[in-house]
């Protein structure tokens, strides 16, 4: 057997593009979900509720966008102890299908889904036919 040398070349302006377009495509994909994401966790009836603060507190938390991150928080001193444990005797009689590890839930429902085809249809569009 021989030996075979292969050289590669990086287009680092291309993975430049790429890069950068990736955080503006999940700028923009925030900009218009936002909202809507909150609407359909609060719609699939997840969130066990009792006088209903728990669903009021939720925001999308931006901060780290920048990084490619972005998370749903519900921001009451009970809101972990209630996501982490499943095992709970949620009340059902406001929020029907309310559990613990809701977000879960939710995402398997094909919620997640949706806000990812929109982040890929705009950061295919940004970075301009790099990416097919």
């Amino acid at each position: 057997m021989g030996k075979v040398k292969a050289r590669t070349k990086m287009n680092k302006k291309a993975l430049r593009t790429i890069s950068e377009s990736a955080v503006e495509a999940l700028e923009k994909t925030l900009q218009g979900s936002r909202d809507s994401i909150l609407g359909d966790i609060m719609t699939a009836e997840v969130v066990p509720k009792q006088t209903g603060e728990l669903e009021r507190s939720a925001f999308v938390d931006e901060s780290q966008a920048k990084k490619g991150q972005v998370s749903v928080v519900y921001d009451t001193p009970y809101a972990r102890r209630l996501y982490w444990h499943p095992e709970y005797n949620f009340r059902r009689d406001k929020n029907r299908n309310a559990q613990g590890m809701w977000l879960e839930e939710w995402a398997q429902g094909g919620k997640e889904n949706i806000v990812k085809r929109v982040f890929t249809k705009i950061w295919k569009k940004l970075t301009g036919g790099i990416i097919k």
